[in-house]
């Protein structure tokens, strides 16, 4: 379960997607008091630091609401605390795990997110072909509501490359992650014409680690990182049952360097995109 999808069952403990009533209802009283006080949602997201498409997703809940949301909304909307009252009862996202919702919930305002990934591709890069591929085979099986619900908030994340081009993504892929061929070649070659479109970002850099690598400081596995506008550092891990976010200082430290250290040990952005460019013409 990669980047935050629900599993089922009680072993997922925390993981079941609940309704996202709250979501909705938090969304209506965004958009009636956005109204209230005239403003369109490219007028209020400018004044909050969103883009209208965000508080579209917002208002209509699709999207879970960053963390000071309703403090810099509450004076642009007339100080009524009805948002700081309302987000209270928001504590789940559909189709997003419960361990994940809170790195789901700092990636949205992050000024820097740094991935290494050495198990499939990252949520962020991934096609819906090959991301619904990863749904229909996890054990146990998911509904089709449950499908349903992850590719919608995979997607939702995905916006962040776009609307955020201020923040800095980097991507430290594992080369076998494309050999591999999940879904078959044509669910590849889409997901690396996918890959090579999201490089082409300036705010973008995607880099391959060679599959015949003599030394690797991410032999202890996948890890996120990702720096707040506060300049507070967090990191995640995640694993197969459950994921862990990272605020000491001390440890995110230790992961910082091993990210540091695999930048030097990764083939460079050019070449990866040679790379990759190769892999494509090979299927």
């Amino acid at each position: 379960m990669v980047d935050g999808a629900v599993g089922t069952g009680a072993a997922a403990a925390g993981g079941e997607p609940e309704s996202s009533d709250s979501l909705r209802t938090f969304g209506a009283v965004v958009q009636a008091l956005r109204e209230h006080a005239g403003l369109s949602r490219e007028e209020f997201g400018d004044l909050v630091g969103l883009s209208k498409h965000s508080v579209a997703s917002v208002e209509l809940g699709r999207r879970m609401p960053d963390p000071t949301f309703s403090e810099r909304s509450e004076p642009v909307l007339g100080n009524t605390g009805a948002l700081r009252k309302a987000a209270r009862h928001l504590a789940r996202q559909p189709g997003l795990a419960a361990w994940f919702r809170r790195w789901a919930q700092l990636e949205t305002t992050a000024i820097t997110l740094y991935t290494y990934e050495c198990r499939l591709v990252p949520g962020l890069l991934q096609t819906e072909a090959y991301a619904r591929t990863l749904f229909t085979n996890q054990l146990p099986p998911l509904s089709d509501e449950q499908i349903e619900a992850q590719w919608a908030a995979r997607a939702e994340r995905q916006q962040l490359l776009r609307e955020r081009p201020n923040t800095a993504f980097a991507f430290v892929l594992e080369e076998h992650l494309f050999r591999r061929r999940t879904g078959g070649a044509e669910v590849t070659r889409n997901l690396i014409d996918h890959v090579l479109e999201i490089a082409e970002l300036r705010n973008v850099e995607i880099q391959i680690m060679p599959t015949v690598r003599e030394t690797h400081a991410g032999l202890d596995g996948p890890m996120q990182l990702l720096e707040t506008p506060e300049n507070k550092w967090f990191a995640y891990c995640e694993g197969q049952r459950g994921g862990l976010l990272i605020s000491d200082g001390k440890e995110v430290s230790v992961l910082q360097r091993r990210y540091a250290r695999m930048l030097a040990q990764a083939l460079t952005v050019e070449d990866s995109v040679s790379l990759l460019q190769r892999m494509r013409g090979e299927l």
